[in-house]
């Protein structure tokens, strides 16, 4: 995020304020930024007698302004952490006294996750003013392949679109997991290798053929042997393969064939930008377009609905989860 990466770098240029109020659903940012403040702003040395990390559930506003007031011990500053300040979202306004006139000696960082400031209360434009507010916002799941392409890309590895999929599909918008992922692969592969979707396969145990987004292309392109050949082997792997994470994503899948149907410019860039995803997978909602006249797409989506509604056990008549997402597919591909 070009945010997060801005507030590092005013850091190391040494613009450093007194106040950090990191706030937002998506944590990976909030983490990122604290830990870069806690190993960056002081010295190894200086960290003993100048630098704190609390914790919201056992303090208080009251504590924190008496930490962030106390003067540096034989350095420039001091830096006061507190992690999950959202624990103090009932009494957090009355940092506003504090914020209207911080120390500027102390860095003081609050990791207030899953909770937001309101920006109508004074303590938002006070530390907007006096300080930076930074907040972390959960991407979209048609936003985390590229943001782990992009990723990857800093730290000198490529990754291929099929295998950053494969990680989304895997473990879904959350960026720390993801992140974890990420890290195993860099310690396996040399720098500068491409990760294609076998790495993934061999190294994180999630099967290169045997997946959403297999199954997804597979119905795109009304392959029906690769796709019965899938869903099998989901319902003898329920745990690994919930229908309702299948129905989800062949629900959004759908939904987007359906917009493609309606664009005036079919080209790679506008469908790219359009429907929001990697130009390298625009050939599947050509090839699903095609394959899927309009009429028809509008009746997959409506059966996809019915199936979410038996998946939780409404008009299933006892029926597996694998059971389920077979008709599904005898249905949708009939």
């Amino acid at each position: 995020m070009d945010e997060a990466r801005q507030i590092v770098t005013s850091i190391q240029k040494g613009d450093i304020k007194p106040i950090y109020f990191l706030m937002g659903e998506e944590p990976y940012y909030i983490d990122k930024i604290s830990d870069f403040i806690s190993e960056n702003i002081l010295s190894e040395e200086e960290r003993g007698f100048n630098q704190m990390t609390i914790y919201g559930r056992d303090t208080s506003i009251d504590e924190i302004v008496s930490n962030a007031k106390r003067y540096p011990m034989m350095a420039e500053r001091q830096v006061v952490i507190v992690k999950e300040a959202q624990d103090l979202s009932r009494t957090i306004e009355k940092l506003v006294d504090y914020a209207e006139n911080p120390q500027p000696t102390t860095v003081l960082v609050l990791c207030y996750k899953y909770k937001k400031l309101d920006k109508r209360k004074k303590l938002h434009k006070v530390i907007a003013k006096n300080g930076v507010i930074f907040e972390g916002k959960p991407l979209y799941e048609n936003q985390v392949g590229d943001w782990i392409i992009k990723t990857m890309k800093g730290r000198g590895y490529t990754i291929s679109p099929k295998a950053a999929q494969m990680l989304v599909e895997f473990l879904g918008r959350d960026l720390g997991k993801i992140d974890n992922e990420l890290v195993k692969l860099q310690l396996i592969c040399e720098e500068g290798t491409t990760i294609s979707p076998e790495t993934i396969e061999e190294n994180i145990g999630i099967s290169k053929d045997f997946n959403n987004f297999e199954l997804r292309k597979a119905i795109g392109e009304r392959d029906t042997l690769k796709a019965h050949r899938i869903v099998n082997y989901f319902a003898q792997n329920p745990k690994d393969n919930p229908i309702v994470m299948t129905i989800s994503l062949l629900f959004s899948y759908f939904s987007q064939v359906l917009q493609y149907h309606g664009l005036p410019d079919k080209s790679k860039a506008s469908v790219a930008k359009h429907l929001k995803v990697n130009p390298y997978f625009v050939s599947d909602y050509s090839i699903a377009a095609k394959n899927y006249p309009m009429r028809k797409v509008s009746q997959v989506i409506g059966l996809l609905q019915v199936a979410d509604v038996k998946s939780k056990g409404v008009g299933a008549h006892n029926l597996s989860q694998g059971d389920l997402l077979k008709e599904l597919l005898v249905k949708i591909m009939n």
